[in-house]
């Protein structure tokens, strides 16, 4: 039975070994990667990612990967491959086939029907002599890096490198096309990294929920426009439609007196108030009145004008965090 540090020691080992492998790995890159990359910048279909096993695991998340980064993929597994789901794979495709030994025998009728037809093969494999090597067009070799296992057998730095290397080719096509946080949103509307997509003009308050008046406008009148947008604060609009301030409830404690109610809004509100652009992302507007202390932000277009207001409760009920 092992001790504890004989333990760390291994996972450290594990670490260490991967790690190096990923280096090297990093260094190696050159002209195949790059043909790689225009490759398959230029299909005009989509991207089947291939393996057995172990391969296969890793295939399906780089198939993933590109899915969600602007390159249309999908993964297919050899051995059903050879029975019917070659039909998957299309003139106009490419393939990128993952076997660490370069001879796994169920990626055989993939690898000839992308010859038979003339469908570009990018290969990833260990060994540059291999029968996947020699069939593709464009082949990836990794660094000659020991698995971690002890025995050298199971596949653990062979496959992290593949992982690795699907990253690598996925991240530089994105910012190839110039993949944008828009276009992401897009493909990820679910869950956590959906709601930090959001953008204010998603979630702002426009039309005639937005609650203006006139700089004049007697502050009585101002509580009653408040009180009926229900958000906490009134924007005070210039004669040519820009925002020139904004009234809230800190305005009305700091100016709390027997004249209030007469008080023109010009005179209570907080002038050149922070204003944010439909665009911006909600995470970073629900930053701003984190930092600010303050709950509402009034959104402007390009002309200055006022164009909805955004509440922190908005953002919280939308799970923006």
């Amino acid at each position: 039975m092992t001790s504890p540090d004989d333990d760390i020691a291994s996972a450290r080992r594990v670490l260490a070994t991967e790690a190096e492998a990923l280096g090297a790995l990093a260094a190696g890159l050159g002209a195949d990667f790059l043909k790689a990359i225009a490759l398959l910048e230029a299909v005009p279909g989509r991207v089947a990612v291939t393996g057995m096993g172990k391969s296969g695991h890793i295939a399906r998340k780089i198939a993933a990967t590109l899915a969600s980064t602007g390159c249309p993929a999908l993964y297919v597994h050899p051995a059903e491959a050879s029975h019917g789901d070659l039909g998957m794979i299309t003139v106009g495709d490419a393939v990128v086939a993952l076997s660490n030994s370069g001879e796994t025998p169920e990626l055989g009728d993939i690898v000839a029907y992308t010859r038979r037809f003339d469908i570009p093969l990018i290969g990833i494999t260990s060994r540059d002599g291999s029968t996947l090597a020699a069939a593709a067009d464009v082949a990836l070799v990794l660094p000659p890096i020991p698995e971690a296992c002890p025995m050298g057998l199971a596949p653990t730095t062979s496959t992290t490198m593949m992982l690795a290397l699907g990253d690598a080719l996925a991240v530089t096509l994105l910012e190839r096309k110039g993949f944008s946080a828009a276009d992401f949103k897009v493909f990820h509307p679910g869950g956590q990294l959906g709601r930090r997509l959001l953008k204010v003009g998603d979630l702002m308050h426009g039309g005639d929920r937005l609650p203006l008046v006139p700089p004049d406008t007697a502050m009585a009148e101002v509580l009653l426009v408040m009180t009926a947008k229900s958000l906490g604060c009134v924007g005070v609009v210039a004669p040519d439609g820009t925002l020139d301030g904004i009234v809230t409830d800190g305005d009305l404690r700091r100016h709390m007196s027997p004249d209030l109610l007469a008080m023109p809004a010009r005179e209570v509100m907080t002038a050149g108030p922070k204003t944010v652009r439909p665009g911006m992302l909600a995470v970073e507007a629900l930053r701003i009145m984190n930092t600010k202390a303050i709950t509402s932000l009034f959104v402007v277009g390009d002309d200055g004008r006022p164009v909805g207001v955004l509440h922190i409760h908005d953002c919280l009920r939308a799970g923006v965090a």
